[in-house]
């Protein structure tokens, strides 16, 4: 990750050294069991620290930033859009684990329109942090509605948590399944149904 603590989350304390995150996995090894010396791990720490890196890229990266090139030019478009499966590869707050599955977003444009592929990277910066998805959801969605100030916003997040699947109970076809309606998705009930039929049977 970035040295730089100016995207970090409120409350996050001092940052560790690439050392003293190599030395934390160290220290886990020796508490599996595991002798970090051994040849097949020499590398593991520094090797699990750049995954860390990986995993959690959205601490470096504002969302709203992402969303303030917008275009007007749009001939009068006032329909719904939607981009759909978005992937989400996120690491559930409670165990550190992965939370794989896919996102909807939608928007009804007011006088703007973002490029595509900069709602996908709003789903990517906050699943890239630890996360539940329930608070996922609210943050991709109300960060479109402040920045855009369209005229509603829908989000809905299907994922397997591997704390489930992988450990505890092991309910391995189980999927979570989060929305977020607001504006005109919340309020219209005819604009929800075509937004949940489009990504339904689209």
């Amino acid at each position: 990750m970035s040295d730089s603590t100016s995207a970090a989350p409120a409350g996050a304390v001092g940052r560790p050294s690439q050392d003293e995150a190599e030395a934390a996995v160290r220290t886990l090894l020796r508490w599996l069991g595991e002798n970090p010396d051994r040849e097949g791990l020499l590398d593991t720490p520094n090797r699990v620290v750049r995954a860390y890196d990986e995993f959690f890229a959205g601490y470096k990266d504002d969302p709203e930033d992402l969303l303030k090139r917008t275009f007007s030019e749009t001939e009068g478009y006032d329909e719904i859009i939607i981009l759909r499966d978005i992937r989400v590869e996120s690491h559930c707050e409670h165990h550190m684990v992965p939370v794989i599955g896919k996102a909807h977003v939608a928007y009804l444009p007011r006088r703007r329109v973002v490029g595509i592929s900069k709602l996908a990277r709003v789903v990517e910066v906050y699943a890239k942090r630890l996360q539940i998805q329930e608070k996922l959801t609210a943050q991709i969605a109300n960060t479109i509605d402040q920045v855009l100030e369209p005229r509603g916003v829908a989000v809905v997040i299907e994922a397997a948590h591997h704390c489930m699947t992988m450990r505890g109970i092991h309910k391995e076809q189980a999927n979570l399944v989060t929305s977020r309606m607001l504006g005109a998705f919340r309020d219209d009930p005819s604009t929800r149904r075509e937004f949940l039929s489009m990504i339904r049977h689209g």
